[in-house]
């Protein structure tokens, strides 16, 4: 009814029912309709709102995240399964409540923490070193400024302030560590014999077994939903402007924006730190200034990166002898910036205080500011000029696109011949995706919507990312049907024997295993069965001549008693049974064990040690939080 009305209102009915509507409001009970509230956020911790939005970037990241590392195998129908939804909730809940705990706790994170994550990541550097002009430049493409990037930056590192402090202070005793290795390295004498594949007296299958197997599983014989979708589509790369931009726009545009152009003053800068505590007392605020003083009193450009080496408590450069690289105005905080472009080349200054502590900072060398001349920036202009306008022509023809496949909803036909666009259509395909466009996780979202799919609408617009953009329409749908009883008769009766045979198997292996628990001798018991007896001396838990389900099982036995073998039947998770002893078992030869595999292992439980800390003080502070969850808005 109501797609009916959304297809049919237009013209003076519409207007007249529009009237009537807002008339009804008027008299009844306008000011409520306006007064009502209702929640928009997904889920509160304290005072603190997940947002909807919030919600939806986490899911498509974690979306784009999955589907690049399954490939194909990536399905997309696991972001609509409830569980999935409340994972992604929990973890925003999670990160929510690190954050409160720092500001409780007195936490932050510090600007050279921030500044050091920023100049080790590869993009912003140039033979190892941060490079100020890769840094600016990929700001200007992301559109951002140096505050914006460093306070996402923060609220990453936010996070992990916590969680780092407890693997920190977490300690594994080296009897931990020799207790995991004994484990680890721990050696098991078995045996085992592989039951042979039993003959069935009773081959035969009535059509009244069959039929009553593939109602009982008839889950393992649907094809899947499918749908086919004819779509149009604007792409940026293939938008050509009309023109090329005439050398007078060009130089007019330089003048306009020769700011850009210019190469900022630089200056190549080596720093000592002195750390001051974020609630620093007097007398520690004292000491540090002390200490810094002596520092600067006594260094000179010979020994600088000795004594950087030596006393500098900047993790990040201090190996580099406090080398921080080439630096502009306005990457560092203000207090360092302004004493680092106050001094000439060669100067040391004296302690400069920052939130971070206090600096001595070391001017190696100046690089003046100057300006490309237009000549060797016209190219620049061109290409940029060219993408302003590409980027003005899609976002034109998208919104064109979008407005007019909205105003008629039931088809692409409008659209296409009002903006000249080919309709496009894909095959059939499943939730979990299909090729070209039906791979992306937003179209296969689309299209198994209840308004496309159900109602019959026109998708919205859909960004598929760098200026790429569609419109979906159902062509064709097929519900999921269970695949006809004759076309898989013969896989239903296959099953039906190789459910037979494994019950046999079965059934003998725990005959088999009764006879070695009342004290039958395992090679006696071998060759009435028909089988091949195996003896593996000394097995370990990454032995190869074992198979692996007789491998997991063997180490999950209990320690055998002296000339009393522990006994198990194993499945072997291909239809057959095995049967195995555990001899004996020897801790492993510590001695053997190379010191780094040790570092390593301490290093492994270290972080699976402090991860369930972190998961037990989130517990905790999860039940102090007031949370509230809305599950119709996930």
């Amino acid at each position: 009814m109501l797609q009916a009305m959304r297809n049919k209102m237009h013209g003076w009915p519409a207007t007249i029912v529009l009237g009537l509507a807002v008339l009804a409001m008027s008299l009844f009970g306008m000011e409520s309709y306006f007064m009502s509230r209702s929640d928009t956020f997904v889920a509160k911790v304290g005072k603190r709102e997940i947002s909807q939005q919030d919600y939806q970037n986490r899911t498509n990241q974690l979306r784009q995240q999955m589907s690049a590392e399954q490939g194909d195998h990536f399905d997309a129908s696991i972001f609509e399964k409830p569980e999935t939804k409340q994972r992604i909730v929990d973890g925003l809940i999670d990160q929510q409540l690190l954050l409160q705990a720092n500001d409780d706790w007195g936490l932050r994170v510090a600007d050279q923490s921030v500044r050091d994550y920023i100049a080790q990541i590869p993009a912003f550097q140039v033979n190892n070193q941060f490079d100020a002009n890769s840094y600016r430049a990929w700001l200007l493409s992301q559109r951002k400024t140096p505050d914006m990037f460093e306070d996402d930056i923060r609220a990453t590192l936010a996070t992990q302030l916590l969680p780092s402090a407890i693997n920190d202070s977490t300690i594994v005793s080296n009897e931990q560590v020799d207790h995991f290795l004994g484990l680890l390295t721990q050696r098991r004498d078995v045996r085992y014999f592989v039951l042979p594949r039993p003959s069935l007296s009773d081959n035969q299958v009535s059509d009244a077994q069959i039929e009553t197997w593939y109602k009982a599983h008839l889950a393992d014989y649907m094809n899947p939903e499918q749908v086919s979708v004819k779509y149009i589509e604007v792409d940026g790369s293939s938008l050509k402007p009309d023109a090329t931009p005439s050398d007078d726009e060009l130089k007019k545009r330089y003048e306009e924006e020769k700011q850009r152009f210019v190469q900022p003053e630089q200056r190549l800068v080596s720093h000592i730190l002195i750390n001051v505590p974020a609630n620093a007392t007097p007398d520690q605020q004292k000491a540090a200034l002390a200490k810094a003083e002596k520092i600067a009193a006594e260094v000179n450009p010979g020994d600088f990166a000795k004594l950087a080496e030596q006393d500098s408590e900047d993790l990040g450069s201090k190996r580099q002898g406090g080398d921080l690289g080439w630096l502009e105005k306005g990457v560092t905080n203000a207090a360092f910036d302004s004493a680092l472009f106050a001094l000439q080349k060669g100067q040391i200054s004296k302690p400069v205080l920052s939130p971070d502590g206090y600096h001595i900072i070391w001017v190696r060398d100046v690089r003046s500011g100057e300006s490309k001349p237009f000549a060797e920036v016209r190219d620049q202009l061109v290409k940029e000029a060219s993408a302003a306008e590409r980027d003005r022509m899609y976002n034109e023809v998208a919104g064109k696109m979008s407005d007019n496949t909205y105003q008629n909803p039931s088809s692409l036909e409008p659209a296409a011949a009002a903006l000249n666009l080919p309709i496009k259509s894909t095959a059939l395909f499943s939730r979990k995706g299909g090729e070209g466009v039906a791979a992306n996780p937003k179209v296969i979202a689309a299209a198994f919507s209840d308004d496309v799919l159900v109602q019959g609408n026109n998708s919205g617009l859909i960004d598929l990312g760098n200026d790429h953009s569609v419109v979906i329409h159902v062509d064709k749908h097929v519900a999921a049907a269970a695949r006809p009883l004759a076309e898989v008769r013969a896989d239903v009766q296959k099953k039906i024997l190789d459910e037979r045979i494994a019950d046999a198997e079965k059934k003998l292996s725990g005959e088999a295993l009764a006879r070695l628990d009342k004290g039958e001798a395992m090679p006696a018991v071998a060759t009435a069965m028909g089988a091949e007896l195996k003896s593996v001396k000394e097995a370990t838990r990454q032995s190869t001549d074992v198979p692996a389900p007789l491998l997991t099982q063997a180490f999950l036995l209990p320690h055998p008693a002296a000339d009393k073998s522990q006994f198990a039947a194993v499945d072997m998770k291909d239809g057959s049974y095995a049967l195995l002893a555990v001899d004996k078992v020897q801790d492993g030869d510590l001695s053997k064990v190379p010191p780094e595999q040790r570092d390593s292992l301490r290093q492994q439980m270290t972080q699976a040690y402090g991860g369930e800390a972190t998961r037990e003080l989130l517990e905790l502070l999860r039940a102090n939080a007031k949370i509230k969850i809305n599950k119709n808005l996930m």
